[in-house]
């Protein structure tokens, strides 16, 4: 059939891998031990990848290193805002709002490494990996609401422009530099494979060379007593605050909205299946993020010659995990006997005949 390889309904996925279940066990179905996921697949197996693949790495030295970056950034934050506030200095203080923000960012990333390692349970079927996509969401909007803020200010102070202590705003954002090119550092290594962490990568990375600007902007006012250019340098600052965080916002909304991950092209994945030997059609393909590091799937393959086998089925999972990295494979397999039609697809009044059969 055509193809569905698009994002899914929550409801629609619950189905089919319930579905796929009775499939597996009264038909052999396609979800026994396999190290596809390592392995929430099946047979009811306890979703192992909760403590392995999904954190790309060591779980405790990840949570260490965002235990470290908040307290070193509370920290400043404080020293930064005390001193902005005496140096009458704007950058400064926008700056520390925006560490602020980071601070609460890095918190709510931590907590959703922590709630990521929960296990599933008869509420939450998936556990709750998701929480990583809520955080790294609600990360992009307190940084586009701390821009908006700071931006206001900066415009406010250019028609009266202050004295700002040069030499103070100078020292204090070169400290700046060193805690959060630190913390940059501390999650270099993480942030290549999950969204979550790659946003606080990219909050202290930009932090870093926002906090050199200020340092610019501190020694030239030194040598000329130009103090528009504390406002001009947070508006600068606000600039590529923006730029940074806007593919984060996208991105993460797209993983919100069960949008099949960047890195996976749904149009080969389609390809591929129709290719398996004996397969003629397929339909209700799926494929959603259910972490920032872990993405599922499932499809219809239509065989008419019927089940192929456990050791086929696994076969599938594991290219899928091989060459999509797509973690969580559930398949059905019919035969083509009866004509199926994914509900998300068909119109109105047939999906309203049919939600049932579709919805868990």
């Amino acid at each position: 059939m055509s193809n569905d390889a698009s994002h899914d309904h929550h409801h629609h996925k619950h189905h089919d891998h319930d579905h796929d279940h009775h499939h597996g066990h009264a038909g052999g179905h396609a979800h026994e031990g396999h190290d596809h996921a390592e392995h929430h697949d099946h047979g009811g197996h306890h979703h192992d990848h909760a403590g392995g693949h999904h954190h790309h790495g060591d779980p405790t030295k990840q949570g260490r290193a965002f235990v470290i970056a908040i307290a070193l950034n509370s920290v400043f934050v404080v020293v930064e805002f005390v001193y902005g506030f005496l140096a009458n200095s704007t950058a400064l203080m926008a700056d520390a709002g925006h560490n602020l923000s980071d601070v609460l960012g890095l918190v709510l990333a931590l907590s959703a490494v922590v709630l990521a390692r929960r296990p599933p349970n008869a509420r939450f079927t998936y556990g709750l990996r998701s929480s990583s996509i809520l955080a790294a969401l609600a990360n992009a909007m307190f940084l586009l609401l701390a821009c908006g803020a700071i931006a206001w200010e900066a415009v406010s102070r250019f028609s009266q422009p202050h004295p700002v202590a040069g030499l103070t705003v100078t020292l204090v954002a070169a400290a700046g530099i060193v805690v959060n090119g630190f913390s940059a550092w501390l999650f270099l290594h993480g942030s290549k494979g999950d969204i979550n962490v790659r946003g606080a990568y990219l909050h202290m990375a930009a932090d870093a060379a926002v906090s050199l600007g200020v340092v610019v902007a501190g020694v030239l006012m030194l040598q000329t007593g130009w103090y528009w250019l504390d406002p001009l340098f947070s508006l600068v600052i606000v600039a590529v605050i923006v730029v940074g965080t806007w593919g984060l916002l996208r991105e993460s909304m797209q993983m919100a909205l069960s949008a099949v991950p960047r890195n996976i092209d749904p149009r080969a994945v389609e390809r591929f299946l129709l290719d398996l030997p004996g397969v003629t059609a397929i339909h209700d393909l799926h494929i959603w993020a259910m972490s920032t590091t872990e993405t599922a799937l499932t499809v219809h393959l239509v065989i008419p010659v019927g089940y192929p086998g456990d050791v086929v089925v696994d076969g599938i999972m594991a290219d899928l995990k091989q060459r999509f990295s797509i973690h969580h494979s559930t398949l059905q397999i019919e035969q083509g006997t009866t004509d199926h039609t994914c509900m998300l697809h068909a119109a109105p009044e047939h999906a309203d005949a049919h939600g049932h059969a579709h919805a868990h």
